[in-house]
């Protein structure tokens, strides 16, 4: 779905029904995309005014241990090894995958000089082609992996928790998938091992969401806003190339948000999320004091 942007002065008067957009990612497709901010919005305050739009959806939520509800998403070029690289920060190309919260939003402020094309897959369809090709793989799925803690949750003191990819709880379906966490905690001896039956599950799933028939691809356009349910799909962005100006490298805004008609959780999600129930105020990172 997309949406025209109304707005014509940053005050939020006119930007599109929050009603609807919340309606969109829960009932509908799970993609919300909003047409190109003005640009008198885009050069003034507008972290300040896309926090303000994520709170006429939700409740933004912490993606850092500093409590930073809006995150700047650049190449910072850290360093493979560096504790303080996380995937948005790096140019490479990402696995399919979701965040910790109902709905992530990202603000285009300048594309990529090359590539950072944006794909997405609806997971319940993922689900559904891997309960049909492989049943003894969806069945493994369905069943906890462990996850280790991220580097920059420090803010919890669980090494690691287990959870499923697939669940269901009411007969309201959720996909959630972190394979970089996945993949850490096997490596990491006081962390549960996978089987080769979960390995295999993964790289099963990994190549079902490789199918390009099934992907929504697009590269946002300077002040164009996408939102995702966390829950129904999967994303990614492909590696891109910047270019030499810091003014013209690819920067985007990235909120988390925790919306009033999310659905009911599966209980093993409690740890990661801090609640499972419809409508709570729900996942982000822990701050630390």
């Amino acid at each position: 779905m997309t949406i025209p942007h109304e707005q014509s002065s940053p005050d939020m008067t006119h930007v599109p029904d929050a009603d609807k957009i919340r309606l969109e990612l829960e009932k509908g497709s799970g993609i919300c995309r909003i047409g190109q901010v003005p640009e008198e919005t885009l050069s003034g305050a507008v972290e300040d005014w896309f926090l303000s739009l994520a709170r006429r959806i939700g409740t933004p939520v912490s993606q850092s241990t500093e409590g930073d509800l809006v995150l700047s998403i650049r190449n910072k070029s850290f360093g493979e090894h560096d504790s303080r690289t996380r995937g948005p920060n790096t140019n490479r190309k990402l696995g399919f995958h979701t965040d910790r919260c109902d709905v992530i939003g990202f603000l285009c402020l300048q594309p990529a000089k090359i590539g950072g094309e944006n794909q997405v897959v609806g997971s319940l369809e993922i689900e559904k082609i891997i309960r049909l090709e492989r049943p003894d793989l969806h069945k493994t799925l369905c069943q906890p992996f462990p996850y280790k803690r991220h580097v920059i949750d420090q803010g919890n003191s669980l090494p690691f928790c287990e959870q499923p990819i697939f669940s269901w709880k009411e007969n309201f379906f959720a996909c959630s998938y972190l394979r970089v966490l996945i993949d850490r905690a096997n490596d990491d001896d006081q962390c549960p091992n996978l089987s080769a039956l979960q390995r295999e599950s993964l790289d099963f799933m990994d190549c079902v969401c490789e199918r390009e028939k099934l992907q929504t691809r697009f590269t946002l356009k300077r002040g164009e806003i996408v939102f995702l349910n966390n829950w129904t799909t999967l994303h990614r962005r492909t590696a891109f190339e910047d270019e030499k100006e810091e003014e013209k490298r690819r920067h985007l805004l990235r909120v988390w948000i925790s919306v009033p008609n999310s659905r009911p959780l599966d209980e093993s999600f409690r740890a990661n999320f801090g609640s499972t129930q419809a409508g709570a105020v729900r996942g982000g990172i822990l701050p630390i004091a």
